[in-house]
C-alpha cells in the first residue's frame, strides 16, 4: 500500500485519489461527531476513543510498519502538543457549549485558518475562484451555527465562552491539519506516520477520562462507553488516516476544504437515521456548503 501512495504522488490520478480521501474523511467525520456527542462527558467519550485507536495502532507501530527516522521525534513531540491543545479546548468548548451550535463553529473557521497556513507552509496558492468558493462553504457553514444558535435552549448562560473555545478549536484544526501534513511528508513511510500518531495521541486523554470518571457521582456504565469507544476508535483511524494521505498526495488547502463538507453528512445522518427535522433553511445552507465544496474543486 505504502508504495502504492507513493508512486501516485504528484500525479493526476493522486489527485482524484485524494479529492475521494478527503470526501470520505468528510463523511467518516460526521460519523465520528455522531457517536463523540452522546450522552456521555466529552471527555470520557473521548478517552474511550483515544484509548481504543491507541491500543488498535501499538502493535501497528511496534511491529509492522518501519520504524520512524530518527528527525520524525522532534515532528512527534510537535504533533502531540498541538493535538494536545485541539482535544482540550474542543472538550471544553463542548462542555460549555450545545453541540450543534460549537461544531459548525469550529469546522467553518478552521479551513480559512489552514488555506493560509498551506500557504506559508507549502507555498500553496487558490485561484480567484477557489477564494469565492471558500467563501461560500464557510459562509454555509457559519449560517448552520446562526440558525442553530437561534433554536438552542441549553447553556445559554455559557454560550460565549463556548463560542471563543470553538474559535480557537478551529483555529488548532487548522494547526494540526498544515503540521501534520508536513510531518506524514517528511518520513519515507506514510503509514508509518499514520501508527505512530495514532499510537502516541492516545496517551493524553484516557487518564484525564480516568481521573475524571473516579470522581463522577453518578458514572455512567462502562460497557456502553467503551462500545462508543470501539466504535469512534475505528472511525477515527478511517478518518484521520483518509485526509492525512490526502495532503500527502495532493493539495493541503484543497483537502482541508473538502474535509469540512462533514455538516452536510451530519445533517444529512440526522435526517436519514435520527429522523431530525429539514427545514428549507437547514437545506439551503447544506446545499450553500456542498456548492462552495465544488467550487473550490474546479476553481483551479
Amino acid at each position: 500500500m505504502s508504495d502504492l501512495i507513493l508512486s501516485l504522488e504528484g500525479t493526476p490520478q493522486g489527485g482524484q485519489l485524494a479529492l475521494a480521501l478527503a470526501v470520505l474523511a468528510a463523511f467518516l467525520h460526521a460519523v465520528f461527531g455522531a457517536i463523540q456527542k452522546g450522552r456521555h462527558d466529552p471527555w470520557l467519550s473521548r478517552g474511550a476513543i483515544d484509548a481504543s485507536y491507541g491500543l488498535m495502532a501499538a502493535p501497528v507501530a511496534l511491529f509492522v510498519v518501519p520504524w520512524p527516522e530518527p528527525h520524525m521525534w522532534a515532528i512527534f513531540v510537535g504533533m502531540w502538543a498541538i493535538h494536545a491543545g485541539y482535544k482540550l479546548l474542543q472538550a471544553m468548548a463542548y462542555t460549555r457549549g450545545a453541540y450543534t451550535v460549537v461544531y459548525p463553529v469550529v469546522r467553518g473557521t478552521s479551513p480559512v485558518f489552514t488555506v493560509f497556513g498551506a500557504w506559508l507552509i507549502f507555498g500553496e496558492v487558490f485561484a480567484p475562484l477557489q477564494w469565492v468558493g471558500l467563501a461560500v462553504l464557510v459562509a454555509g457553514i457559519l449560517g448552520l451555527a446562526v440558525y442553530n444558535l437561534r433554536h438552542v435552549t441549553v447553556a445559554r448562560d455559557t454560550l460565549v465562552a463556548a463560542l471563543w473555545l470553538a474559535l480557537g478549536t478551529g483555529f488548532f484544526v487548522a494547526l494540526y491539519t498544515t503540521y501534520d501534513a508536513w510531518g506524514i511528508r517528511a518520513t519515507a513511510d506514510p503509514f508509518t506516520f499514520l501508527a505512530w500518531f495514532f499510537f502516541l495521541d492516545a496517551l493524553l486523554m484516557p487518564p484525564i477520562a480516568v481521573w475524571r470518571y473516579r470522581r463522577m457521582e453518578d458514572a455512567p456504565p462502562l460497557v456502553p462507553l467503551a462500545v462508543r469507544g470501539v466504535l469512534g476508535g475505528v472511525v477515527a483511524l478511517f478518518s484521520f488516516g483518509s485526509i492525512m494521505l490526502a495532503t500527502r498526495l495532493d493539495s493541503v488547502g484543497e483537502a482541508a476544504v473538502l474535509r469540512e463538507t462533514s455538516p452536510v453528512f451530519a445533517a444529512l445522518i440526522g435526517w436519514l437515521v435520527l429522523g431530525d427535522p429539514m427545514g428549507p433553511r437547514r437545506w439551503a445552507l447544506m446545499i450553500l456548503i456542498a456548492l462552495g465544496a465544488i467550487i473550490v474543486e474546479f476553481g483551479r
